[in-house]
């Protein structure tokens, strides 16, 4: 690892970051009224924490959110599984609530400093970790600047450099070099993101593949699923998950034009942000359709058009109901959002164009004809209908798509095997009871 050099920009970044720290109440109290923070965890945005650090070494895991979080979950489980201290960071209140569900027994959960030097300092000082792993691409400067200049080793897994950002890094090859060579190594995703990993500046890059594609599918809770599926009784079921704005009033239009084919249609839409729950009822009611918040415990009923499933960490229920799948962020210029849990649970998927954030998975279920690409309410309209009308045509799609996430695999063993060297030589200072990895 490099303790490169700082360019003018970063030397800009950490004066105004260090300036702006006093601003910091300001800045908490509006995002704590926007629920966007947790009253009794604001301490941990400032680097401090009631949690004690456990004795010996330890790895320090950061993702950004939800997405990172569930990602790495798997792998956070087989470091954990060697007895190994595990510190989880994180930015956003519903990554840590899916930490509290998810993260195994003993692995310490935080939200990430806001990064400010001070409090990245006071950080680094409180939890003084041996081995940093981050996912991704959440590449904080103060974070990757105060951890490579104590020398921890630095990882990124699951390694992401989208052609966008790409192109706008390449106005700053210096700066993000800087960066980029505090790295020890980076484990790209995608070849194409190794590739421009490695033109940034990153001196080591190994493509392991999207360790997505081996977390295993989402959970539903038993009681809940049969309550569901209770509910729906025999009527006909699509979806629509991880929704933008934009989105929801198209699937709403392709709901008014398949109702009068499909009696009883039953359309779930499920928001990528819940908070946008009672914007969607409106565009729904406002289109004369009887709809539902789950938030409030609404429930399904028989003249139920639009049920609104605004709540966290309930895909699984909806992915294993579902006769067809529109996957969100894909109408809109987002990026689109993850297909690899639906099509590991048998949806047949719909998408949008715009899908670089998960461009090959998309290329590669498109090409297998595990997917189908829809770029209108036309268009969308004509894929549900296909699928709906045709067990065949469903069953069909589903199954390609599960084959070809299942060929995709093997990213968390070849994540583990790069790892490996530096899991080793922890478990040797834990062994040897070594002063640098005995903390007190």
């Amino acid at each position: 690892m490099s303790d490169a050099p700082l360019t003018l920009t970063l030397h800009a970044y950490r004066l105004l970051s260090r300036l702006a720290a006093p601003l910091t109440p300001l800045l908490m109290a509006r995002r704590l009224k926007r629920g966007k923070e947790v009253a009794a965890r604001l301490g941990e945005r400032y680097g401090r924490s009631y949690d004690a650090r456990p004795n010996g070494p330890l790895v320090w895991l950061h993702g950004a959110s939800v997405g990172e979080l569930i990602s790495a979950m798997p792998l956070i489980e087989r470091i954990a599984a060697q007895n190994m201290n595990v510190l989880v960071t994180s930015g956003t209140v519903t990554s840590s609530e899916t930490a509290a569900r998810r993260l195994p027994p003993g692995v310490i959960h935080q939200f990430v400093p806001l990064d400010a030097p001070s409090f990245v300092r006071r950080f680094l000082d409180r939890w003084q970790p041996d081995l940093a792993l981050m996912v991704e691409s959440d590449l904080w400067p103060n974070i990757m600047i105060e951890t490579s200049r104590r020398a921890v080793p630095m990882i990124l897994i699951n390694g992401r450099m989208s052609e966008s950002s790409f192109n706008r890094w390449r106005r700053a090859p210096r700066t993000i070099g800087s960066l980029l060579r505090r790295f020890d190594l980076c484990l790209a995703g995608t070849q194409a993101d190794a590739w421009r990993l490695g033109e940034l500046g990153a001196p080591r890059v190994v493509t392991t593949g999207n360790l997505k594609l081996d977390v295993p599918p989402p959970p539903a809770d038993a009681t809940k699923l049969q309550s569901f599926r209770d509910a729906i009784g025999g009527r006909p079921m699509i979806a629509a998950a991880s929704t933008h704005p934009g989105e929801d009033a198209l699937m709403i239009e392709a709901h008014q034009r398949l109702r009068g084919n499909f009696r009883g249609l039953l359309t779930v839409i499920a928001p990528r942000h819940p908070d946008r729950g009672e914007e969607i009822m409106q565009i729904a009611r406002n289109a004369g359709l009887n709809a539902a918040l789950r938030s409030r415990g609404e429930p399904i009923r028989p003249d139920t058009d639009i049920y609104i499933a605004d709540t966290m960490g309930e895909l699984g229920l909806i992915y294993r109901l579902a006769l067809a799948v529109f996957v969100g962020g894909s109408l809109i210029e987002h990026g689109g959002q993850n297909p690899i849990e639906p099509a590991k649970l048998g949806a047949a998927i719909l998408h949008g164009p715009h899908v670089w954030n998960f461009a090959d998975i998309y290329d590669a279920l498109d090409a297998a004809h595990g997917a189908e690409v829809v770029d209108s309410a036309d268009r969308l309209t004509a894929a549900f209908a296909a699928m709906l009308s045709s067990q065949e045509t469903r069953d069909g799609v589903a199954a390609n798509a599960r084959k070809t996430v299942d060929s995709l695999g093997g990213a968390l063993a070849r994540t583990l095997h790069s790892l490996d060297p530096y899991l080793m030589h922890l478990i040797m200072l834990r062994q040897r009871g070594d002063q640098r990895g005995d903390h007190a």
